[in-house]
């Protein structure tokens, strides 16, 4: 099976020995992105829903470098530092986005490093 690594300019730089996403099979699985900006490197200011905002949009650019959109996404697994706390803002930002059928879903709480949520995803490939 091949495996394409796909790295892109206008998401944030990955933090060690990793890939933006890999396309293989038809699919595109992205790496566990956190809410920093592409262009500065910082943490977005504001709270979960603001970091919820950033960090789909540094998915939707992985998503995009391959023809992709949030409508290809079949499973998504956040993580959240304060599960009970932060649930309904994260879900209010995710809700804006993704539209039925949704994906499927697993969200958890999560010791994450200085950031409040990090989300990957897996997509089918348009014309796999």
């Amino acid at each position: 099976m091949a495996k394409e690594a796909v790295l892109i300019q206008n998401a944030p730089k990955p933090a060690g020995p990793y890939s933006h996403g890999v396309a293989a099979a038809g699919l595109l699985f992205t790496a566990g992105f956190g809410p920093q900006d592409p262009a500065t490197g910082e943490v977005v200011p504001g709270g979960v829903y603001e970091q919820t905002q950033q960090v789909l949009r540094n998915v939707r650019s992985v998503l995009e470098a391959k023809g992709a959109s949030f409508d290809d996404v079949v499973k998504v697994t956040a993580h959240l530092q304060h599960l009970k706390r932060d649930f309904a803002e994260y879900n209010r930002a995710y809700a804006e986005l993704f539209a039925e059928p949704y994906p499927v879903r697993t969200t958890v709480g999560s010791d994450l490093y200085d950031i409040l949520v990090e989300i990957d995803v897996v997509a089918v490939l348009p014309g796999a």
